[in-house]
């Protein structure tokens, strides 16, 4: 029997591997959640992977329920694996580059969207069809939070400096024995329990080793707080900065 938990957690190490303040961000973003709809939200994960959001929402909030939407078999796969028996949780298969796809959520509307590390994956014109999109099924008043690669172009040396750091971190977590992407990638191909949902995956999106989908636009936060506001939210500002990611909060 596969242990979907394991492959959970090992998702997540792989994750930290790029992202170590990575359990901070999740922290404020529930912050966001809790301080504007309250303790217990209704919540669409977005771009949901393995359920990572809606684990830490489900162990925070008692009382909230969970909608995670992605197109990944393979991490949809290891998040009903974790989360199977989680009755306030529920999963569908959805391409968010597509008109359609709020078709396929169980709920009209939600109190929060919560998205981490995902959307930088998009250019700026789907990207802002999006935003549209998540306006349309978020209630007033409700919250939507984007926590993801948002750089400063205007500080060029210290960008530098900041990306040699984590460079030497990343090399020597490498050595111990860490992960990245097309190493969990390849692991999960070859697994059993995985392999079927893994080609079908790349058939999608290509391989970590062709840079699968990476022809995206990343953007500074004060960028996707414009963005927002055009989509229709009512404020939006960022709430929490790394030297290399972001976090914007909007307000609907």
């Amino acid at each position: 029997m596969a242990d979907w938990t394991a492959w959970q957690k090992s998702w997540d190490r792989q994750q930290e591997w790029y992202l170590p303040d990575r359990e901070e961000r999740f922290r404020v973003m529930l912050d966001g959640v809790e301080a504007v709809v309250g303790r217990a939200p209704r919540v669409l994960d977005l771009a949901c992977g393995t359920g990572t959001i809606t684990s830490r929402v489900l162990a925070r909030f008692p009382d909230a329920r969970t909608t995670g939407v992605d197109l990944d078999p393979a991490l949809l796969t290891i998040a009903r694996g974790s989360l199977g028996d989680e009755q306030r949780a529920t999963f569908v298969s959805a391409d968010l580059r597509s008109a359609e796809w709020t078709a396929s959520l169980p709920h009209e509307q939600y109190d929060a969207v919560l998205t981490s590390t995902a959307l930088h994956w998009l250019q700026s014109g789907p990207l802002r069809d999006l935003y549209r999109a998540i306006a349309s099924v978020l209630r007033p008043g409700g919250v939507f939070v984007n926590a993801d690669h948002m750089p400063d172009d205007t500080t060029p040396q210290l960008n530098d400096a900041f990306e040699a750091l984590v460079r030497d971190r990343q090399e020597k977590a490498q050595a111990d024995g860490a992960e990245d992407w097309s190493q969990w990638w390849q692991r999960a191909a070859e697994a059993p329990e995985l392999a079927e949902a893994a080609a079908e995956r790349f058939a999608i999106f290509g391989t970590p080793m062709d840079g699968d989908h990476s022809d995206g636009e990343a953007h500074s936060a004060e960028w996707h707080a414009l963005a927002l506001r055009d989509a229709g939210f009512a404020e939006a500002r960022a709430i929490w900065a790394s030297p290399t990611d972001g976090m914007v909060l909007g307000l609907r």
